[in-house]
């Protein structure tokens, strides 16, 4: 390793988890040059799962999820400025340009800037969550209330669950066949048909919605087929759309839409621009394991990513490699994704599908490819490092979980 000069500077745009580990692993590496770290958001940073669970619940304050305390980052080092704007970069002057016309230099630059939730309706009663600062107004109108939720993958399910939690009505819309759909094979959706239903969210598949309007008060979701449904709010839960315009404009290699989409990077965070890297749920990277190209949007993968990255800007040289891991808590049952399941592969099931207590392994021609769980995390653990090694089930299952 060879470690970076106190001369150097490090400007870091984007301080969610793949942002602040970064900056945590350039300075555990010996990183010894300036580190800022550039916040759009005027929060310290803080953890986003909980915003879907139990920050809407109120069950959890801001304070409760933040990433670092506010001391950590003076302690390191490292200038944390929050509610930036950053406006442009100029990577043959490593300038990054902020709103207010101020001008940082750079010898490295981080691109760890996340994404937004994608919203293709607006409306006066259509609301995202993403942020904290979507919270608030989405928090009174959840109390008791009739909530429409478009979108049942990850933060759609988990927000209808959390809108039950709170008493509300919930009428819970989604294009594809079952929940949960970039997840789960078939077998496994229908788990979380029977799951929302029994819970007394009103869930809706194969539902194409073509246009959400105001009506006095109330706001109306109108589908392809003429059906309607409506409640004074909906909230849109349709994915997220990664925040490349800056790196864009610079120039810097975007993939293509249908390739995933995200700023484009080499196996230790590198973009096509000399020392910018890109970090977290913005960066398609090298899929190490299976080959190709993938861009994660899980929390634990921005975390790792942005941890290996740093650790490369701080003179290392490792690649990063892993195997993609996220979780979600609905209605008290907690769900964990290994890998890349999907609908073709063949599943075998331990455990009990009916008690919602199982793990179950996704096998491409006997080589395991993914694994869901509720209840095992140990199994989830075991099987992810089964993907890695592209075992086969039938050698490796003797030693592994019990059902």
């Amino acid at each position: 390793m060879t470690t970076r000069s106190a001369a150097h500077r490090t400007v870091i745009v984007g301080a969610g988890i793949a942002g602040v580990s970064a900056a945590a692993a350039l300075r555990s590496s010996g990183y010894e040059g300036a580190i800022d770290l550039l916040a759009a958001e005027p929060e310290l940073p803080y953890r986003r799962p909980p915003v879907s669970k139990e920050i809407v619940r109120g069950d959890k304050t801001a304070d409760e999820i933040r990433i670092k305390k506010a001391e950590w980052y003076a302690e390191q080092s490292i200038t944390l400025r929050t509610g930036v704007t950053v406006t442009s970069i100029d990577t043959e002057a490593r300038v990054v340009r902020l709103g207010d016309d101020e001008t940082l230099l750079y010898d490295q630059l981080l691109l760890a800037t996340g994404g937004r939730a994608r919203s293709p309706w607006s409306a006066p009663g259509v609301r995202t969550l993403r942020e904290l600062s979507d919270v608030p107004s989405l928090q009174a109108e959840l109390t008791g209330g009739h909530v429409i939720v478009v979108g049942a993958g990850l933060i759609g399910s988990e927000i209808a669950a959390s809108a039950r939690g709170l008493d509300c009505d919930v009428t819970l819309l989604e294009t594809a066949a079952l929940p949960l759909p970039r997840l789960l094979p078939p077998e496994l959706g229908e788990l979380y048909v029977e799951l929302h239903k029994s819970q007394g969210a009103d869930l809706h598949t194969g539902v194409m919605v073509s246009t959400i309007e105001p009506d006095g008060d109330q706001t109306v979701v109108r589908a392809i087929d003429g059906r309607t449904w409506t409640a004074p709010v909906v909230v849109v839960a349709v994915g997220m759309k990664p925040n490349i315009e800056l790196a864009e404009a610079a120039g810097i290699v975007i993939a293509p839409p249908d390739q995933g989409g995200g700023i484009l990077v080499d196996a230790h965070g590198r973009t096509s621009a000399p020392e910018v890297f890109a970090a977290g749920d913005v960066a398609n990277q090298p899929n190490g394991v299976l080959g190709g190209r993938h861009r994660v949007e899980h929390w634990q993968g921005a975390q790792n990513h942005g941890t290996a990255v740093g650790k490369v800007m701080a003179g290392g040289d490792s690649a990063f490699v892993e195997v993609p891991w996220c979780w979600s808590d609905q209605y008290g049952f907690n769900l964990q994704v290994a890998g890349w399941p999907e609908g073709s592969h063949d599943l075998v099931v331990r455990g009990s599908l009916a008690d919602r207590d199982f793990v179950a392994y996704l096998l491409d021609d006997g080589v395991v490819r993914g694994a869901v769980s509720i209840g095992r995390p140990r199994d989830i653990r075991t099987a992810r490092a089964w993907i890695a090694a592209g075992e086969r089930l039938d050698a490796v299952l003797e030693d592994g979980p019990t059902s």
